[in-house]
Formats: C-alpha cells, sequence, structure tokens
C-alpha cells in the first residue's frame, strides 16, 4: 500500500512539473472500479453471434434396454436484445450426419446465469426441442451449457448427458 501511495505521489508530482500550474486543466475523475465488482449479465450484454461445440451421450431406449450413443456438432446462432436466436448447426449422432436449422429464446439473469431453449429442425421438420443451463463469462464473450432434457416431436423425453461451449464472433 506505502508503494502504491508513493507511486501516486510522484505520479502527481511529475504531471505538476509537466504541466505547470499557470493554466487551468479540465480533467474528468475516472470512476470507481473494484476489482471484484461483478460487470452483470443480461439479454443485451449476450445479444450477438455466437460459435458453438457440443459433446456428449444421448441414451436411446431400445428393447435391450438403453444404448449411450455419442452426440456431437458445431454450429452458430444470432441472438437479439429481447433474447430470441435462430441459428444453425451441424451434427453428429452415432455417425448419422444433418444440417439443422434452430430457432429459440435465452433467458440471462444479472448473475451470468440462465437457461436456453430451442428446437431443432431438419428439413423443415421439427426433430426435438433441447433445453439448456447456461453460464456467460469473460464478460458475455463465452458461455457454458449443460442440457437439462431433449424431447423428441413425440414428447419422448430422451436422457443425454450433453455440454457446450460458445465464444462471441
Amino acid at each position: 500500500m506505502k508503494r502504491i501511495i508513493s507511486v501516486l505521489i510522484a505520479s502527481a508530482a511529475v504531471g505538476l512539473v509537466v504541466w505547470g500550474t499557470t493554466a487551468t486543466k479540465n480533467i474528468t475523475s475516472l470512476p470507481v472500479v473494484h476489482a471484484d465488482a461483478p460487470k452483470g449479465c443480461s439479454t443485451e450484454t449476450a445479444a450477438g453471434n455466437w460459435g458453438f461445440t457440443l459433446t456428449g451421450t444421448a441414451i436411446f431406449p431400445t428393447p435391450n434396454g438403453p444404448v449411450p450413443v455419442p452426440v456431437a456438432a458445431v454450429g452458430r446462432i444470432a441472438a437479439d436484445d429481447d433474447g430470441s436466436l435462430i441459428g444453425t448447426e451441424a451434427r453428429s449422432v452415432g455417425g448419422g450426419y444433418a444440417d439443422e436449422t434452430a430457432t429459440g429464446n435465452w433467458t440471462v439473469h444479472p448473475d451470468c446465469t440462465g437457461t436456453l431453449q430451442v428446437n431443432l429442425y431438419e428439413s423443415g421438420q421439427l426433430v426435438r426441442t433441447s433445453v439448456t443451463s447456461i453460464v456467460f463469462d469473460d464478460n458475455s464473450k463465452e458461455f457454458r451449457m449443460v442440457q437439462k432434457s431433449l424431447a423428441l416431436p413425440n414428447g419422448t423425453e430422451v436422457p443425454v448427458i450433453i455440454t457446450l461451449e460458445g465464444r462471441k464472433q
């Protein structure tokens, strides 16, 4: 603390020598910002274009019992200030590839947590609805998600263990 005060006093003295004392200077004071001050999040801070990667496992029911199937995807979403989003996804489920489109929305809380609900379509047909929990970090430049639920159009719930990571583009 003594060193910081010494540096500030020395800086002030240098400023007086450089600027002199005869002219009036208009200096606005800077706001006080604490290192631990929360920046807060909102749909406005989360708005923008995002790229993401999804990985995990879906557990499909079969007559012989549940079967875990690997899932992976990459995609883009564009979110607006009111939390609505649209996007595209290239995904592989058990080696089966498809290009998908997405529509949905997310809620973003001041503590940088939230929920995303998205409907995914192949060739215009709804194939599933996903709900995830989300956390934003790095001043709303990155997100991390874990999938809470996946429902097929007929209402069947498919257990999943899926995570997503995204970065604002």
